[in-house]
């Protein structure tokens, strides 16, 4: 199968999908790998490196020109033109709250397979995790830059993989943490704790559909002055009313006195250690995937079938499909046979 590795348009993003020895066996398994050139300069991945691997280094228009796409972050407007009918594209997709993007995806006649929806039999997502991790811990050293102190009362708002990191990192630094999840932050917990909070980290994350806004408007007002959101939910919304989605390069703004930060793809801020991790993480599947063709692979990996938002064009997640006006067509036995 011919696999293609493009550069990465999101603002800030430096990370690659696979690193040249993760390539490599790739290739050994006989496959076209096509990597756009400069895709890992970012990482100190130069061109050579792929091309030792087995690889071959294209023009970045032509690293789309593959069967299956593998990336890290979601297609940007200037990513549409290079989507071909019949094509994979297996990255972080995050279609719960843009509509637009859902519409451009499935016009495009692509299949698209996210990571942060591929799910195991244990009910853990292996390609969100090590994202998850990165970002949790982030989130406290973030405010603590911001800030200029380290936070000594910490909210965070789930309990996942980002949701306990950020936990720990805070106990770690002396802060009295509470952390509410989906059975104990209802309005009144989440009032009380965000009141009295110098930080609130949004890690609340629910499978394929918008994070519900935990933290309306009015109470962000009535929050400390100066105490701050960092909202790793902002790939699907985020936690607060008043949480817009931020840069690398423009990663704060203040509102209603509380200073947010909501960048979208935070790991990119430790670009090696999180692209290390994801190409990991991505081999397996991606070995799979090109190894026994994409029908067949999602046939019989339940996790990868789990993370089919749109297959050929159709859109296969309910709620996804109504919040984009699409028609919505489940994910049948008949399509996935070879």
């Amino acid at each position: 199968m011919r696999i293609g590795i493009p550069r990465e348009t999101k603002p800030g993003e430096l990370r690659v999908a696979l690193f040249p020895d993760h390539a490599a066996i790739l290739a050994l398994d006989g496959h076209e790998v096509r990597v756009a050139s400069g895709a890992g300069g970012g990482i100190g991945h130069v061109d050579s490196s792929w091309l030792d691997a087995g690889a071959q280094i294209v023009a970045a228009p032509d690293a789309w020109d593959a069967e299956l796409i593998v990336k890290v972050k979601e297609v940007q407007e200037a990513d549409y033109p290079s989507l071909r009918a019949g094509q994979t594209l297996f990255c972080f997709h995050h279609l719960p709250g843009e509509p637009g993007r859902t519409r451009a995806v499935a016009a495009s006649g692509i299949t698209a397979i996210a990571f942060e929806m591929v799910r195991d039999a244990s009910g853990g997502f292996p390609l969100l995790a090590p994202m998850s991790l990165i970002a949790g811990r982030m989130a406290i050293d973030v405010a603590a830059k911001h800030l200029r102190r380290t936070p000594r009362d910490v909210l965070v708002l789930g309990s996942g993989k980002a949701g306990l990191a950020a936990a720990a990192e805070a106990l770690s630094l002396g802060a009295k943490v509470t952390t509410l999840r989906r059975a104990t932050a209802t309005a009144e917990a989440v009032e009380r704790a965000a009141l009295h909070a110098d930080l609130v980290v949004g890690a609340v994350f629910v499978p394929g559909e918008p994070t519900p806004k935990l933290l309306p408007r009015s109470l962000v007002a009535r929050m400390k002055p100066g105490s701050m959101i960092v909202d790793i939910s902002i790939d699907a919304g985020g936690v607060a009313e008043t949480s817009r989605p931020t840069t690398h390069a423009m990663p704060t703004f203040v509102e209603e006195g509380v200073i947010h930060y909501c960048v979208a793809n935070m790991p990119a801020a430790e670009p090696a250690r999180a692209a290390a991790a994801i190409s990991a993480a991505v081999l397996p599947f991606a070995r799979e995937l090109a190894s026994k063709g994409i029908a067949r692979a999602v046939r019989e990996n339940a996790a990868l079938r789990r993370g089919v938002l749109v297959w050929k064009g159709r859109v296969t997640h309910e709620g996804i499909a109504k919040e984009a006006g699409l028609a919505y067509t489940a994910l049948s036995d008949s399509d996935l046979e070879d």
